[in-house]
């Protein structure tokens, strides 16, 4: 999902992330921090857990 704002706004924006994509069909997914390594899980009531 590609979200569309004026260029004025993409400047300053913070990223958008759609938590769906990042996990995929499973509903999970890696993400590293320097040399951490976390777990983002989407729970089956649609909440997002990160762990590390």
């Amino acid at each position: 999902m590609t979200v569309q704002m004026p260029l004025s706004t993409q400047i300053n924006a913070t990223p958008l992330h759609d938590a769906t994509r990042l996990t995929g069909d499973n509903g999970l997914a890696h993400i590293r921090l320097g040399d951490q390594l976390y777990t983002l899980r989407i729970t089956r009531a649609g909440k997002l857990i990160l762990t590390k």
